[in-house]
């Protein structure tokens, strides 16, 4: 790999191997492997790690160090009921309040991702497209809550969301793919472009709701 010197290109690989799997919850962060792939000073290392703790991907332990948060069946729990809840309220306030313009974002989303989804079908397998698929996930559910006027609405949900994908993947089979993913995610977009709340709700918590421990 040719060496990402500058700290946000170096954040953004460790993030996204953080929650694609290449980096698995728990395993170990060791310096000096990572200052080699990066060719990074130790101070860029240690900021970035940092960072990465910040948004809970990351944990630091005195005396033993940085590794990948670790799996936890209640962690997935909590996750999956916030992630539920801030997905509906963005959803619905984006029914509420966005335009063609946050219609015309979402179908895009939904029609990249179901382009991939249809590809992961016919294969059976999502590890050749593991990248483009998470990005192109990410892409459908942010767009849901694109048009809710809360910063800090989206930006909690991006962490709660990039958690739940960390945990997801230790937990699901072929990292985390459903074949119910296709026809969940259809039903979401026909009730938010149908301005739909209470069944937009509806389909987020289905399509989310295997995820939660006990049910």
């Amino acid at each position: 790999m040719a060496h990402k010197t500058e700290t946000p290109d170096i954040y953004r690989d460790l993030h996204m191997q953080l929650t694609i799997g290449g980096i698995g919850p728990g395993q170990k962060l060791m310096p000096e492997p990572l200052r080699a792939r990066y060719g990074c000073s130790a101070n860029t290392l240690r900021e970035v790690l940092l960072r990465l703790s910040s948004v809970g991907l990351v944990v630091f332990e005195e005396q033993r160090g940085f590794r990948a948060q670790p799996a936890s069946s209640q962690r997935i729990h909590d996750l999956t009921k916030f992630r539920i809840m801030l997905e509906q309220e963005g959803a619905a306030l984006s029914i509420r309040q966005g335009g063609i313009g946050w219609e015309a974002q979402l179908t895009a989303a939904h029609h990249k991702l179901s382009h991939i989804e249809a590809e992961i079908s016919r294969t059976g397998d999502v590890k050749p497209v593991l990248p483009l698929w998470s990005a192109a996930e990410w892409e459908f559910h942010d767009a849901l809550s694109a048009a809710c006027d809360s910063p800090l609405l989206r930006q909690t949900f991006h962490a709660v969301y990039d958690q739940f994908r960390q945990q997801l993947i230790t937990r699901a089979r072929n990292f985390g793919y459903f074949a119910d993913n296709v026809p969940e995610h259809q039903k979401i977009v026909d009730a938010a472009l149908a301005r739909d709340e209470g069944a937009c709700r509806q389909a987020i918590y289905d399509h989310l709701v295997r995820n939660m421990t006990g049910n």
